[in-house]
């Protein structure tokens, strides 16, 4: 069983940098994909990154060129670095890991606050 712990959130400005974490209590090799969701009030989840075993990226359209994904499976977490940041920014961000062997399984972090206000 894996587990995931995010930290890294917090307040800042527009235009700054965040740097999320997220570390997993047990290996990451074996899941195919790990990834950063986000849910604002009022809104539904939605996926912000996700990376491959193989290292394979994707992004949403409204953070290409902003947001870095990154996986270390030496020692099981993952990074999404936040550059230009926006008030739209804001939400909780949920580590995600996809297994698809032996079984089908999604395994979620906690959540971690951004907010992005002046």
């Amino acid at each position: 069983q894996v587990q995931l712990v995010e930290s890294g959130g917090g307040l800042v400005q527009p235009g700054g940098s965040l740097t999320l974490s997220c570390a997993a209590a047990g290996s990451i090799f074996s899941i195919n994909y790990m990834g950063w969701y986000r849910q604002a009030p009022g809104k539904t989840r939605e996926l912000v990154a996700r990376i491959s075993s193989g290292g394979s990226t994707n992004y949403a359209a409204s953070v290409k060129g902003r947001f870095t994904i990154s996986r270390d499976n030496a020692n099981n977490t993952i990074h999404l670095q936040m550059n230009s940041l926006k008030p739209e920014d804001t939400a909780v961000y949920y580590c995600n890991g996809r297994q698809f062997s032996p079984t089908s399984n999604d395994y979620w972090g906690q959540g971690t606050q951004v907010t992005v206000s002046s």
